[in-house]
């Protein structure tokens, strides 16, 4: 059963009783009572108190009371941030107790504020306040209000973060002296809400906020906002139709008497600007565009310095990273107008189902070993293998031939690799490790469907940091009594640093004069491509190295865009710093490269093979930059082409 419906009047009557007004040191009592009695028919009449040199002994006077009342040391001081008539009603009950009656407080109150009281209803009682000017019920439960209860002298009326779902419930019988009204961070949805904003409800509104629910029907709402002749103020920030390329301008152009639109006041060059656009409503487009940028990634550890050197059987290692980062599904055919995208979509791990229909009933033994001892290595080092082969190598057969194997392999799924659902993961291209990873990512998304990109910007995007590790094997592993042609050209350049034999001799002497045998350059590329071929590759194996929100809500609050830097923490350490220096300063033959290797060395992230420096270092953290821009309008021309170049 569930429990009754708390009134308004109710929470105020509660919210009197918490004051404490007819108890020490308020009120009558022990304390004050020769000051209340009646020395003349008319003092006990007109509820007028004794005067002060009349209080008897063990009384308190009315400044020690006022003290006790006022002070904020005293433990019958009011809580910090009480309002100023909680604290005149305390005032009042010490100086004179006996006005504090039901009828005083019907008359008093010419503001109240009922908020956060878990109240749902409005009930008739409000009706007694008879001189009530505004009523504040944000944060609470209602869903609809009966206009018949609310007092006619109301101006102003809040009812911020409240269950509305419409505002036809408020349109039955309004206060006619109603100036303000506040619908902020409801639950205002369709077009139809546009019907009920119009000049035969609210005549003499002046100000209107309506932000933060899901209204979509910009030129229905406006128009509807036009019959409201006073309309001065208009607060429409937060909702889906606020996220079109030309919301303000149209709005500004249509509402010629708006002086202040989202808390941003209307300058006369901005009604300039978008002079003429509310007659080409037909021609805006009504979609919203947000550009993603990703800039550089700091502070990777570079992985391949912990890997020993491949043997001829391999494996052979090579490590790739990449930014990926949640967002709305685009619409399908969405056109692009940025050169310089480069992206992918990371689809979802496929279900055990679709798993299921790729498996082979015969499995290659060779494949089963290999790929156990990457699950073996997987669960040593916490990584995530993917079963996602490159197209440049041939598919490798899979092991997992049961519905347990597929199980066991679910737990180990990083779930910051799969998107939230709702979106999808969009990744940049895969980049080699380097001090500063250029990422040289821009992707526009454009969605017609507002509602849902409002509920992602107001949740955020997930940024991830990954490594990518791929193993490549021979194909035909070579045999003892088959010598790879690694071994043997090794063998060779042994022979020939001993003794020169006729056919080397042969090739140094064309080689010197520059001369070239015909076919041989084509032919050393085509072993090269038959090598690449003749490797075989295991499933990305995947490692999450830094992952964090983005608050995108600023987008939803006016915000032109949401620019930030984040910060995943140190990575990497100083033993590897010092092994990826002795790397690089063992490629560079010349002594300039070692001479700027040295001074690299002595950067604050990367360290020479001394201790000197021990004490000074200071790694960069695992960082990544990342702008989010939702693409607005600054001109009638920019707001028609929907797009800001």
């Amino acid at each position: 059963m569930e429990p009754p419906a708390l009134t308004v009047s109710a929470a105020v009557r509660e919210h009197l009783r918490k004051l404490c007004l007819h108890e020490f040191p308020c009120g009558t009592g022990s304390w004050n009572k020769s000051r209340f009695l009646p020395q003349t028919c008319r003092a006990w009449r007109e509820l007028i108190p004794r005067e002060e040199d009349a209080v008897g002994p063990g009384e308190e006077t009315v400044d020690a009371l006022l003290g006790l009342v006022c002070s904020p040391h005293s433990p019958w001081a009011l809580l910090e941030g009480s309002s100023a008539e909680d604290r005149f009603l305390r005032e009042l009950a010490v100086q004179n107790p006996l006005m504090l009656k039901d009828s005083f407080f019907y008359t008093y109150f010419r503001s109240l504020r009922v908020v956060d009281k878990q109240v749902s209803l409005v009930d008739k009682d409000l009706l007694k306040f008879v001189k009530l000017e505004e009523l504040v019920l944000s944060a609470n439960q209602i869903k609809e209000i009966d206009t018949t209860n609310l007092p006619p002298t109301l101006k102003v009326l809040e009812l911020y973060g409240n269950k509305m779902t419409s505002m036809e419930c408020l349109c039955t019988r309004l206060p006619p002296r109603l100036q303000h009204l506040g619908l902020g961070h409801n639950k205002l949805l369709g077009p139809l809400e546009s019907l009920y904003v119009t000049s035969d409800y609210w005549p003499n509104l002046v100000s209107l906020d309506l932000s933060f629910n899901d209204l979509t029907d910009l030129q229905g709402t406006v128009a509807g906002l036009r019959t409201l002749r006073h309309l001065r103020l208009l607060v429409l920030q937060g909702n889906p139709l606020a996220l079109v390329p030309c919301y303000r301008g149209f709005v500004i152009d249509s509402l010629s008497g708006l002086c202040v639109l989202d808390d941003i006041t209307v300058a006369s060059s901005e009604k300039h600007l978008f002079r003429g656009l509310s007659h080409s409503g037909d021609l805006l487009a009504h979609e919203a565009r947000l550009v993603v940028t990703v800039g550089h990634v700091r502070g990777v550890l570079d992985s391949s310095v912990l890997d020993p050197e491949p043997g001829p059987q391999g494996p052979f290692i090579a490590y790739s990273y990449y930014v990926t980062y949640e967002f709305v599904e685009d619409e399908e055919g969405e056109g692009n107008e940025y050169g310089r995208v480069l992206a992918e979509i990371v689809k979802p791990s496929p279900s055990t189902e679709q798993l299921g229909k790729d498996i082979p009933k015969e499995p290659v033994k060779e494949a089963e070993d290999s790929v156990e001892s990457g699950l073996a290595s997987q669960s040593r080092s916490g990584e995530l293998a993917v079963s996602v082969v490159s197209g440049a190598s041939a598919p490798l057969p899979r092991s997992i031939d049961s519905a347990e194997e597929l199980a066991k392999l679910r737990p180990r799924l990083d779930p910051r690799l799969c998107p939230s659902p709702g979106t999808v993961l969009f990744s940049t291209v895969r980049k080699p490790w380097s001090d500063v990873i250029p990422c040289d990512y821009k992707m526009q998304h454009t969605l017609k469907d507002l509602v849902p990109l409002k509920a992602f910007l107001l949740s955020g995007t997930t940024v991830t940091i990954v490594e990518e590790k791929i193993l490549s094997w021979p194909a035909v592993p070579p045999s003892p009594s088959n010598p790879s042609a690694a071994e043997k050209g090794k063998g060779e350049k042994d022979k020939k640093g001993k003794k020169k034999d006729k056919k080397g001799n042969d090739g140094k002497d064309k080689a010197g004069k520059g001369e070239k045998e015909p076919g041989k350059e084509r032919k050393g590329s085509k072993k090269k491509k038959e090598l690449r071929q003749d490797l075989r590759q295991d499933p990305p194996v995947l490692r999450v190295l830094g992952s964090g929100p983005v608050v995108l809500e600023p987008l939803l609050s006016g915000e032109p865009f949401v620019s930030t830097m984040c910060n995943f923490g140190v990575v990497r350490t100083l033993e590897t710093d010092r092994l990826t220096l002795y790397r690089d300063s063992k490629k560079n033959k010349s002594k300039k490269a070692k001479k700027a290797a040295l001074e690299a060395g002595r950067s604050k992230t990367t360290l020479p093979a001394t201790s000197v420096y021990e004490s000074d270092y200071r790694p960069d953290p695992l960082t990544v930059e990342i702008q989010i821009q939702l693409i607005q309008g600054r001109s009638m021309e920019e707001a028609l082409r929907g797009l800001v170049p």
